[in-house]
């Protein structure tokens, strides 16, 4: 039996539930949330500010469209005339001006119940760190304090990954989520202060920092938070407030060092994306994913979300993984079918590949399965334009040349003319 460090109690699953205790390992015992250098994310926050996703990588968002089997294109539809109502309500949230009377007393616990009330499955309150706010973002978040809201995913259709059950819980979980937070703002100017939602869908920062700073979880080897009740299975939602909060503070929960012992999510993944070292990244130790090697994956089976899938902590809670850690000092469930087997399904082109995958089995796809649209729309518009210069014949001068030139300058009247990125990320 190995030496527990320190306990971590944790509010039950559900309001009016038990605490749970989580026993730490003496041997897993690392820092209270990240280890991370201040000066450094400082620096990257102000020299290489963050940026969306739907920024930075909007090339591949919208070839994803194109590129997802048809049960996800109709699927994607659906999901986005259920959401697109909710975005202009979130985006216009911290416009409202408050409907009670403010008393001056700490709200910290009547907001905490009011989430857990509502269903949310943890909650948090920490500083709204800007360093963190993305690049085109900065003007929208108006107050400062962040209550960071943990809504659970379906447990059942997550362990169907990668599948249309797993995807439908994942966005599922948006669509009960987005008029949740919309809910918590009303509540919140019910006590006379104001709220602005930021997510599902379209978040104003990268929301774990935030999560692991209010005490919710550590960040894991698959780039996800894992939270104590359900791993990386949570949707991450913050509201920004002026009321009079109280903040709560990171924690230990051993998952930083366990992940470096675990390493499921590391070697089941399909595309290899993730790294079994920690490195040094914008100021933050932690293991790097490779977005190239994940995205064409996720995009193609069904979400994948195969790293999520089979984290012990997703499948058996934190209590029940440490537990059985301190008394054999093996990972819960590694090794088996149980934990680690996936099958990947049809994709929309027929010609990659499907089937079961066990422990120590990994599918192999060839250089262009991996070969996406990269970057911006404009940079993705300027390589169609390399391309087709490279393969002219300069010598005949073909009209082709002046056409690939006139396709690029419509192309790019319609990124700057045409349709903003959009909120959502569906893919």
């Amino acid at each position: 039996m190995r030496k527990i460090g320190h306990v971590v109690t944790r509010p039950g699953r559900t309001l009016g539930d038990a605490p749970v205790d989580i026993p730490v390992p003496q041997e897993l015992e690392t820092v209270p949330g990240i280890p991370q250098n201040s000066k450094d994310v400082s620096f990257y926050s102000r020299e290489y500010p963050l940026q969306r996703q739907q920024v930075e990588h909007a090339a591949d968002t919208e070839w994803a469209h194109s590129v997802g089997t048809d049960e996800m294109q109709e699927y994607h539809h659906q999901h986005t005339g259920v959401m697109e109502p909710f975005y202009p309500l979130m985006n216009r949230s911290g416009d409202l001006e408050p409907t009670g009377t403010p008393t001056g007393e700490d709200v910290t616990e009547l907001i905490k119940n009011k989430a857990r009330e509502l269903g949310y499955l943890d909650v948090g309150i920490t500083a709204h760190d800007r360093r963190y706010v993305y690049e085109d973002r900065r003007n929208h978040v108006k107050y400062p304090h962040a209550i960071c809201l943990a809504l659970e995913q379906d447990y059942v259709g997550m362990q169907s990954a990668p599948s249309m059950s797993a995807e439908h819980g994942h966005y599922g979980t948006y669509e009960i989520q987005a008029p949740m937070g919309l809910q918590m703002v009303d509540y919140i100017r019910s006590l006379g202060y104001h709220g602005q939602v930021h997510g599902p869908s379209n978040h104003s920062a990268a929301t774990i920092p935030m999560f692991v700073q209010a005490g919710l979880g550590q960040l894991g080897a698959n780039g996800q938070l894992l939270t104590p009740h359900a791993g990386p299975r949570c949707r991450l939602q913050i509201i920004t407030t002026d009321a009079p909060v109280t903040y709560d503070h990171p924690v230990d929960y051993g998952f930083h060092a366990f992940c470096q012992i675990c390493q499921v999510c590391v070697n089941r993944c399909p595309g290899r994306a993730l790294s079994a070292e920690k490195v040094w990244w914008r100021g933050v130790e932690k293991n790097k994913l490779a977005y190239k090697r994940c995205r064409p994956v996720m995009i193609r089976y069904e979400g994948c979300a195969v790293c999520m899938k089979v984290c012990p902590i997703n499948r058996y809670g934190a209590k029940a993984v440490m537990e059985h850690y301190l008394e054999t000092g093996e990972v819960l469930g590694k090794g088996t079918p149980n934990l680690e087997g996936y099958t990947l399904h049809p994709e929309q082109s027929g010609q990659y590949v499907v089937g079961y995958f066990g422990p120590g089995e990994l599918p192999v796809f060839d250089a262009k399965f991996f070969d996406i649209p990269k970057g911006t729309r404009e940079n993705a518009a300027l390589n169609e334009l390399v391309k087709a210069v490279e393969t002219e014949d300069v010598a005949s001068k073909p009209p082709e040349a002046d056409e690939a030139l006139l396709k690029f300058r419509d192309r790019l009247r319609d990124i700057v003319h045409g349709e903003a990125v959009s909120d959502s990320t569906m893919f």
